[in-house]
């Protein structure tokens, strides 16, 4: 089997990127993962990833955050590089954590059974946030405590954030249930689909 090489921003984007590869039949762990944290080194490292992505494919996932829409930011990362095909640059909008609530099913098992949750994830313009509050008003307290920040906290999360949620994308999250409710997410899907496929007919 080919390994695929996969750049992330954070915890969560490595955990949503494994999971993506275990949906559409990829079967051995990601080699190598390259996340040192933050869109800028994902950005500075382009050249990097297309010279990978010459040797095998390379999934790369970073967030929209405040850029006007996908295409604009891969004008901006690509500029006049020649991308591999095997190099996959996708983008979750606006936040990777809309990806995780696109899920309702699954959701449901953080928040509950009550309160409304976000018919289409990708217009929010703070998806993290928009979790935060959902949880902090319907979450049991042990999920509050993981995931909301303590009064007086530095941080914007709770010191479980990454690990509550990755266990969450890895037993519970459906990414085929989530694509129904993200462009982005399904946009995605289609995309290592593509080139699965692919790689598969080059073996």
């Amino acid at each position: 089997m080919t390994l695929i090489a996969l750049a992330t921003e954070d915890d969560l984007s490595e955990a949503i990127g494994k999971r993506l590869l275990v949906d559409v039949g990829y079967e051995a762990q990601p080699s190598p993962l390259l996340r040192k944290g933050g869109s800028g080194y994902l950005r500075s490292k382009m050249d990097s990833w297309c010279q990978i992505a010459n040797r095998k494919p390379v999934l790369v996932i970073t967030d929209l955050d405040n850029i006007d829409c996908p295409p604009a930011l891969l004008r901006v990362w690509i500029g006049a590089r020649k991308v591999p095909e095997n190099l996959i640059l996708r983008v979750a909008v606006r936040e990777i954590e809309a990806w995780l609530m696109a899920d309702h099913v699954a959701f449901r098992s953080l928040v509950g059974s009550k309160g409304k949750l976000p018919p289409n994830p990708d217009i929010l313009p703070d998806p993290k946030q928009h979790l935060l509050r959902l949880v902090s008003k319907l979450a049991r307290r042990d999920i509050r405590s993981d995931l909301v920040a303590q009064d007086g906290a530095i941080a914007s999360q709770g010191l479980g954030y990454n690990a509550r949620l990755s266990e969450f994308i890895a037993t519970a999250w459906n990414p085929e249930r989530a694509a129904l409710r993200s462009d982005s997410l399904s946009r995605a899907r289609s995309r290592l689909k593509e080139m699965m496929a692919r790689t598969s007919q080059n073996q």
